[in-house]
């Protein structure tokens, strides 16, 4: 299967705890490679969202960041200061007596005095909340990846129609070298026989030894070998894009043998024409090859 590696997905959703966004980019790499980010108390989810990823994509870079907002409102603890609210009474009845101040103290006095009174957040048990929340993380997770791999197949078909087209020309090309090739190796018996033509008035030789050396120099410009193989490899090719495994490194590695055979019968072959051609069809292959580091 022709897949993309490139790709992104975005997904939201909530439940009566807390609400979960988990957002994924993916780009081209050698291998799998995870970049996961979670706030600390997922912190001991993390090789388990690693594993999910993992079995739902095969090749490539991908970011994920999740992000997770508690619905339930947070709980303070309020201490007074007792000490200090005991100094304070006493300084404010000397200075009343003293005439310096009037009236009471109030509440709204204690609460603008913040050695008075401690307000803290009471610390959540995030251990404990994190677990609730691994199987909501999961879910969302799971949803992105499938809107991710929904993406990826989108841009594989449009990369499968390229390489399709372009395996095609290559195709062809190859099969106007053999025609090519086989003319160019007549060519050459040619230009041998009648070598030999001119030589046979000033030299004695055996005809029939000669004949048998003209068929061999001939014979190594043949290239059906390698044409045969090159065939075999645009067979496999379709075999691999048709099928429902990744496919980008099996298909690297076919380019790779594609062009070897091409070289071999660029060395064999005779001909201006059939040297234009191999230039064409190497610079297809590697087009080829730079689309296929898109693949998964």
């Amino acid at each position: 299967m022709i897949k993309s590696m490139t790709g992104f997905s975005s997904v939201t959703r909530e439940d009566e705890r807390a609400i979960v966004s988990v957002t994924i980019r993916s780009v081209n790499h050698r291998y799998l490679d995870v970049q996961l980010r979670t706030p600390p108390l997922l912190s001991d989810a993390e090789s388990k969202l690693r594993s999910l990823v993992a079995r739902r994509v095969a090749r490539g870079r991908v970011e994920i960041t999740v992000s997770v907002q508690s619905r339930s409102a947070p709980e303070f603890d309020m201490e007074f200061n007792d000490a200090f609210g005991r100094a304070l009474s006493v300084a404010i009845d000397q200075a009343r007596a003293r005439g310096l101040v009037a009236g009471s103290l109030t509440p709204g006095d204690l609460l603008r005095l913040p050695q008075a009174i401690s307000i803290r957040e009471r610390q959540r048990d995030d251990r404990s909340d994190g677990d609730d929340l691994v199987g909501l993380v999961g879910a969302v997770l799971s949803e992105a990846l499938t809107e991710l791999d929904a993406m990826r197949l989108q841009e594989g078909d449009l990369l499968r129609i390229d390489l399709d087209h372009r395996r095609d020309a290559v195709a062809d090309l190859v099969e106007r070298i053999t025609a090519a090739a086989d003319e160019g190796r007549r060519g050459v018996e040619q230009r041998l026989a009648a070598r030999v033509h001119e030589l046979r008035q000033d030299l004695q030789f055996d005809e029939a030894a000669v004949a048998q050396e003209v068929v061999r120099t001939a014979a190594r410009s043949d290239i059906s070998e390698e044409v045969a193989r090159f065939r075999a490899h645009v067979l496999h090719w379709s075999a691999l894009a048709d099928s429902p495994e990744p496919c980008g490194r099996k298909l690297d590695f076919l380019l790779q043998e594609m062009n070897r055979e091409v070289n071999t019968m660029g060395s064999k072959t005779d001909g201006v024409e059939a040297s234009h051609l191999i230039v064409a069809v190497k610079a297809e292959l590697e087009k080829m090859r730079e689309q296929v580091q898109n693949v998964e």
